[in-house]
């Protein structure tokens, strides 16, 4: 019975992501396109985001220093994950490892790829992430449903450079939404992630929907959004390892 049980669970699995995978296609016909189905993971952060390069003062270090307190590293940044209040901290050169192993976020390799967000009517709040490899570099895509009122919720998406700010203007991102011959685009330069997720959704930089346009391009509850990345200037890719 217990075999049997794991073997039933695991075609139901299957079936699932099939059923998701068609519903992509059916939205974004375009050959060679990668569609990744992606479960929302409920936002487990309390309070406010801290996820900010540490900044410090003369004073501040003047103080650690008569504590006997280590100063901290300026070349350290915490965790880059939205969901959670992780305490990590390392170089930006292997957060991707801290992602993909703590937090298991997936990785995605292409330049055009499909998102598709299931479970769409999930109360607030709620992520669905990715990293997305490509042209050399990382990135991290958020979408996000949260209240900016009560009861009124809304969806930010935003594509985000795992690098510094004057790497992130390099590239181009374009997310699409495309049903029912209705088509909504967003166009912008990457932000780092140093600059914290939670303050581009702050300062609007990113694209937002409210919950009525969000069911128009919605499909039985799965939003799919068309992502392409570009370089926007001349600059030196990165094989990828």
């Amino acid at each position: 019975m217990l075999f049997f049980t794991q073997c039933f669970g695991a075609v139901l699995d299957l079936l699932h992501f099939r059923f998701h995978h068609c519903q992509a296609k059916r939205v974004f016909s375009s050959a060679g396109q990668l569609i990744c189905v992606v479960n929302p993971t409920q936002n487990l952060k309390n309070g406010s985001s801290k996820c900010m390069v540490p900044v410090e003062n003369s004073s501040q270090r003047t103080n650690q220093h008569l504590c006997h307190q280590p100063v901290c590293d300026p070349q350290l940044t915490s965790c880059t994950c939205p969901l959670y209040s992780c305490k990590w901290e390392g170089h930006l050169e292997v957060i991707v490892s801290h992602l993909t192993q703590t937090h298991t976020i997936n990785v995605l390799h292409g330049t055009e790829i499909v998102f598709l967000a299931t479970d769409m009517h999930l109360p607030a709040p709620v992520d669905w992430i990715i990293t997305h490899s490509c042209l050399g570099h990382h990135f991290l895509l958020v979408l996000r449903k949260q209240e900016k009122y009560q009861g009124y919720p809304q969806f930010f998406a935003t594509m985000m450079l795992i690098g510094t700010s004057a790497q992130a203007q390099n590239f181009n991102y374009k997310l699409e939404l495309n049903r029912n011959r209705r088509r909504l685009t967003w166009e912008s330069t990457p932000r780092s992630v140093l600059d914290c997720v939670d303050s581009v959704i702050t300062d609007g930089d990113c694209l937002i929907l409210n919950a009525s346009v969000a069911k128009l391009f919605s499909d039985n509850g799965s939003l799919a959004i068309g992502i392409v990345i570009t370089a926007s200037k001349l600059c030196a890719v990165e094989p990828e390892n």
